[in-house]
């Protein structure tokens, strides 16, 4: 049964308690991070608002291991909500500091780049979506490929195919981009930051963390060990999260030195304590040492750019987005816009009709992102176009009411179309004057190129495998892209990475969402904001709900395990539908605003993450 429009965003935020639900799950792959702020500017309460009775989600299936009514983490005051329980805290004790989102955000970033090292970082980038005092903006600071790289650098002669099938391309020196993470933080600090916490002041939490130590827990031990035969192949890498030959060991204490002088000098001279200096010495004689392209010159000229954020309208709520380089922000527009024109709202919660639907429009989404999008300052993406009620209204006469539309209908099909690599990490942050920051961060795939910076304590990213190394050849995670985003000096590599911000009908900020995983970014996102705004589930209930993932290439909807009940996936087979199942979908932890109250999803799927609220 469903509950009216009017109520969903009084009463579907919440479950039924305030305390931030256990989150025991199954092992998860590799992945990268992803930050998130959101802003909305609460009514000042006199006491504790009562959150709202729990509204259960249908359509789960039976046994499935992360419950609809589980309870959020609740706040009057502000929210954060990330991967990793220490990042967590220190984004809100900034916020009782006095701080704004923007600098909770800047010091949970830094704290991730610490205490969680397979995907915070120093040595990546990223993109930052915030809304501070009514005013949507968005910040790239995404890698950019070294001035010595090229078209044809990753291509092996003469077959014109990735070399080692992308293998340099995605491990070890000749991988990495130039890193983007300090820049970026630098810029979203001084132009957005409350100017009541010093630069010094959110660089300080991450600086203790480093220097004096943390206890590991069993997930930051396991980690290491899934990725301990890429870090193996680096003695740095293998002296700092492979001593004597082992992971870290769980329960013991934890510190990195090395980091911890490289984030002082951050913390004294701004960026030009890592872009320039000794930091910057020790990058390019890392670089120098394995083969890799980055110089010192590429490091200083590196910027961080803001940019105009991609708006669009879903159900009468406006959805505020990253633009281009990432892909996010105009790949959920574009799926969002084509089931506009259906009914999704009457149909049931994940039934065979509604899916169809959401896979067929991702299918086409995912073809015109992987044709058409690239560096804006290279490559001139037909946004105004891709975002157009033509466009939609041409996709949707495409898609046939009882049957999939095969791929390669709609775009030719690489027979190399296999993949699916790790991901990112991504977290939120609000605060009680209603300003919200979605910022997800990553060095790609989990531990980057396995390449620790030798005497700097942190690892690199492994962002050229997100070029089209070889256009119409599959990257890591199967994704066949164009010319738009082959390689070229200076240039950022397109992203998936979707920081999103939701505002409701009432002007105030109603979610906060953002993911990580690859391409699987936008879909979780998608599906999140269309489970609240469709279906009106509980914050809580669209972030544990059962993922999909279409991308047209390869033509498999990817779905969790036991995500569809023998009736769902037997009535899309016979549509014409295959699917392939993996252990999870994404990480996805979300805020939400309702009833007077900041709600905080954690990620269930991802051990160690942590929302908290006061």
């Amino acid at each position: 049964m469903k509950t009216s429009r009017a109520a969903l965003v009084l009463t579907l935020l919440f479950g039924c308690g305030t305390a931030p639900t256990p989150v025991p799950a199954p092992p998860a792959p590799p992945t990268t991070t992803t930050a998130t702020a959101s802003a909305a500017a609460p009514p000042t309460a006199s006491a504790a608002p009562t959150p709202p009775p729990v509204v259960l989600a249908p359509g789960f299936p039976a046994g499935w291991p992360y419950p609809a009514d589980a309870a959020p983490a609740t706040g009057q005051h502000g929210m954060v909500v990330t991967d990793a329980a220490l990042a967590t805290k220190v984004g809100l004790e900034m916020l009782k500091a006095g701080g704004n989102a923007v600098d909770a955000a800047v010091a949970t970033a830094f704290a991730l780049a610490v205490v969680y090292p397979g995907a915070g970082n120093l040595g990546g980038g990223g993109f930052m979506v915030a809304r501070v005092d009514g005013a949507p903006h968005s910040l790239d600071f995404r890698e950019t490929a070294p001035s010595k790289a090229g078209h044809d650098t990753f291509a092996a002669k003469p077959t014109g195919k990735p070399d080692d099938k992308g293998g340099t391309a995605r491990l070890g020196h000749l991988a990495s981009g130039v890193p983007g993470s300090v820049a970026g933080l630098w810029e979203a600090h001084q132009k957005l930051g409350s100017k009541k916490k010093t630069w010094a002041e959110v660089l300080a939490p991450a600086i203790k963390l480093a220097s004096e130590g943390f206890i590991v827990d069993a997930e930051f031990t396991a980690s290491i060990g899934q990725n301990a035969e890429r870090l193996s192949k680096y003695p740095a890498s293998a002296k700092l999260f492979l001593p004597d030959g082992k992971p870290v060991a769980t329960g013991s204490t934890w510190k990195n030195a090395e980091l911890a002088v490289v984030l002082k000098r951050i913390a004294d001279k701004g960026p030009k304590g890592f872009y320039e200096g000794p930091t910057a010495d020790l990058l390019a004689a890392e670089m120098k040492s394995g083969g890799g392209l980055i110089t010192k010159p590429d490091l200083a000229r590196y910027k961080a750019k803001w940019r105009a954020p991609i708006e669009f309208s879903y159900r009468g709520n406006k959805v505020v987005s990253m633009p281009p380089p990432s892909s996010g922000g105009v790949t959920l527009a574009m799926i969002s816009q084509i089931l506009e024109g259906y009914d999704l709202p009457k149909e049931s919660f994940h039934s065979p009709a509604e899916l169809h639907y959401i896979f067929e429009a991702m299918r086409r989404a995912f073809i015109a992102r992987n044709e058409k999008l690239g560096d804006p300052d290279f490559v001139k993406n037909p946004v105004e176009e891709l975002l157009s009620p033509a466009w939609a209204t041409a996709q949707r006469a495409t898609i046939k009411d009882d049957k999939a539309t095969p791929t390669v209908e709609l775009q030719p099909v690489a027979k190399d179309s296999g993949g699916a690599g790790p991901h990112t990490t991504n977290f939120s942050v609000v605060d009680e004057q209603g300003n919200a920051v979605a910022l997800t961060t990553t060095i790609n795939w989990f531990y980057g190129s396995g390449v620790t910076v030798a005497g700097a304590g942190f690892l690199l990213n492994n962002e050229m495998d997100d070029f089209a190394t070889v256009p119409g050849k599959a990257n890591g995670y199967g994704l066949v892209q164009g010319e738009p985003n082959a390689v070229a000096p200076n240039k950022r590599m397109l992203s998936s990475m979707s920081p999103s911000i939701v505002v409701g009908k009432d002007g105030h900020v109603s979610l906060v969402l953002g993911a990580a995983g690859g391409p699987t970014i936008i879909t979780a996102v998608f599906l999140e904001l269309a489970g609240v705004l469709d279906h009106g589930l509980s914050l809580m209930a669209a972030t544990n709900a059962p993922r999909f993932h279409e991308q047209g290439q390869p033509d498999v909807v990817t779905i969790e395990k036991d995500g569809l009940t023998d009736v769902q996936r037997k009535s899309l087979e016979a549509m014409g539908y295959t699917f392939k199942e993996r252990g999870h979908i994404a990480d996805a932890p979300s805020i939400g605003w309702a009833n007077g109250l900041w709600a905080g999803a954690a990620e269930p799927r991802r051990n160690g993450g942590l929302a908290l609220g006061y």
